[in-house]
């Protein structure tokens, strides 16, 4: 068993929708051992939240507030964003970080705040699904530093050089969400860096992913992660041992300041 590294998993809404103090309360997390901070991504939210923060303006203050910690959004809903435009802001927060961004992504969802109805995209999850894989496409050409010449189903790149590349090479690490029975989000994560399975009840569900992942990635594991989200005061032990190499308190939306400062406060789970 490695050791499990943990992240707060902040939901940017109300208290946590002001961006000085999320990047306070990363500073607190770094200096407290904790070794991510990663944000949601959400344009809206059920009642009784009422503010939600912009992620990639968030991810900036706490890149230029800490030094140490992993960072990112978890999870980006690729499909209702340009993927140029995506990628122009990675590279840039990477930079801002000094090579600490992690991009997390997935499909979204309508159920949560119809953020996808209300705001006209794609509400097949086949369709949306193809859009993040050619989302995923043009990012993966762009840190490559090299033109880039996209003429796809749904989006077009003709002739744009992204440059300046991210820090980290060949660009910056991509974990995907998925349920961890639903094949296809697997299979598209053991093409990436990571996988952030959803909805975990039990250790043994995440030792049959990591079975997956393992056999589709043919052994290739040591440096491939795997985050989970359990509630505070849940063990992440059996979970470290069913292969998780990340831990993350989920938090409610809409959670109080002082609260999240007192889970900061219990420290990092190992």
């Amino acid at each position: 068993m490695t050791r499990l590294r943990s992240a707060l998993w902040l939901p940017l809404f109300d208290d946590l929708a002001d961006p000085r103090a999320v990047a306070q309360l990363a500073a607190e997390a770094e200096e407290a051992g904790w070794d991510g901070c990663f944000v949601w991504d959400q344009l809206c939210w059920r009642e009784p939240v009422q503010q939600v923060a912009d992620p990639w303006i968030t991810l900036a203050a706490i890149a230029t507030a800490t030094e140490r910690l992993r960072l990112g959004p978890m999870m980006s809903v690729l499909p209702r964003r340009r993927p140029a435009k995506v990628a122009r802001e990675t590279a840039t927060l990477d930079r801002l970080s000094d090579g600490r961004l992690t991009l997390g992504v997935g499909l979204g969802s309508d159920r949560f705040a119809g953020e996808l109805s209300r705001t006209g995209e794609q509400l097949d999850d086949r369709r949306r699904g193809r859009m993040l894989d050619e989302s995923l496409e043009i990012l993966a050409a762009a840190w490559s530093g090299e033109p880039v010449r996209h003429h796809g189903e749904h989006y077009t790149v003709d002739d744009i050089t992204f440059l300046p590349r991210p820090l980290q090479r060949p660009g910056v690490p991509v974990w995907a969400a998925g349920f961890p029975g639903n094949v296809k989000p697997i299979r598209r994560a053991a093409r990436l860096d990571g996988f952030f399975p959803a909805n975990l009840e039990h250790p043994d569900q995440l030792a049959e992913v990591v079975g997956i992942l393992t056999e589709l990635r043919h052994g290739e594991m040591a440096s491939y992660d795997i985050a989970v989200a359990l509630p505070p005061g849940v063990d992440p032990e059996p979970y470290a041992r069913a292969g998780a190499t990340w831990w993350l308190p989920d938090l409610d939306p809409g959670i109080p300041l002082d609260t999240v400062r007192g889970v900061l406060r219990d420290g990092p789970a190992m």
